[in-house]
């Protein structure tokens, strides 16, 4: 009976800090969305004069939208932002198969070397090699063009590689076999079967980039400064000068760049979920 009671109390301590943990969890994500909604409805007068967490007096002030809408340029930054996003997917989806097939099913002398080398790019920090990625792209006149962030977009890494890895160990390597017999080359078992068997994983890594990209202010500012090549991240700089920002207008401007991201991760959050499980179980 003791046994019981206490096992009886374990659990419940445990669902207490459970949804503790989960009711703050929700809170750091959303207090800072909700303050910029309330920022999104003020006048600048408004903001100055309240308490961030104050209500907006007006809460059909749609007016910093408009302004947002209209001087940030939101379409042109759409249109540039789904170029960068439709193809750095098919891009990076093609270059991570055809590495990950590569390293999974083949066996050659430096093969440890290329994995050892994919993990030390993702020990340096980034930042450390900007200068001289900047220079590589500058000598390649690729300054100030959709093809700078491309670039360095379609590249993969060790992670997308381990996830294609995962689901290709799952692949039997008998349908290659069986393919060889039947005259296929290499290229066209890649094609017809490793290819289309990978899709879940490519559905959820090709999210989980588009989310980054979508979301992605420093590349795109630093790579493409001209106005004409603007992104949704990029577009918010037009609120923010070097001596006045137009407050109100930033809050509203990032609700609208945030929208798309959001409802794109929401709509195909299953998708990503489902990509990630079935890459981490075998059998």
């Amino acid at each position: 009976m003791d046994t019981s009671l206490a096992a009886s109390k374990r659990q419940l301590l445990s669902n207490v800090l459970y949804y503790i943990l989960f009711i703050t969890m929700c809170l750091i994500v959303f207090i800072p969305i909700l303050l910029v909604v309330f920022g999104s409805l003020k006048t600048n007068a408004e903001l100055g004069a309240t308490s961030p967490f104050s209500l907006p007096s007006n809460f059909f002030h749609f007016e910093n939208y408009v302004k947002a809408f209209n001087e940030g340029h939101i379409l042109l930054g759409l249109r540039n932002t789904f170029v960068l996003v439709a193809v750095s997917m098919v891009g990076n989806a093609l270059l991570g198969t055809m590495i990950a097939y590569v390293l999974n099913r083949f066996e050659f002398k430096l093969k440890k070397v290329v994995l050892l080398l994919f993990m030390i790019s993702m020990i340096i920090p980034t930042y450390t090699t900007e200068i001289a990625r900047f220079q590589l792209i500058h000598s390649m006149h690729l300054y100030n063009t959709l093809g700078a962030p491309l670039l360095i977009y379609v590249g993969t890494d060790i992670m997308q590689i381990y996830i294609y890895i995962q689901f290709l160990e799952k692949i039997s390597a008998q349908l290659d076999e069986s393919a060889m017999m039947d005259g296929a080359s290499y290229f066209r078992i890649f094609r017809s079967i490793i290819f289309p068997l990978l899709l879940p994983a490519t559905a959820t890594l090709g999210i989980l980039k588009s989310v980054t990209i979508m979301n992605d202010i420093y590349l795109q500012n630093l790579y493409m400064p001209k106005k004409e090549l603007a992104t949704l991240p990029t577009a918010l700089m037009a609120f923010v000068g070097e001596r006045t920002s137009d407050l109100v207008a930033l809050c509203a401007g990032i609700i609208l760049v945030l929208l798309p991201s959001m409802l794109f991760y929401i709509a195909f959050q299953r998708f990503i979920f489902r990509g990630l499980m079935d890459g981490a179980i075998k059998g």
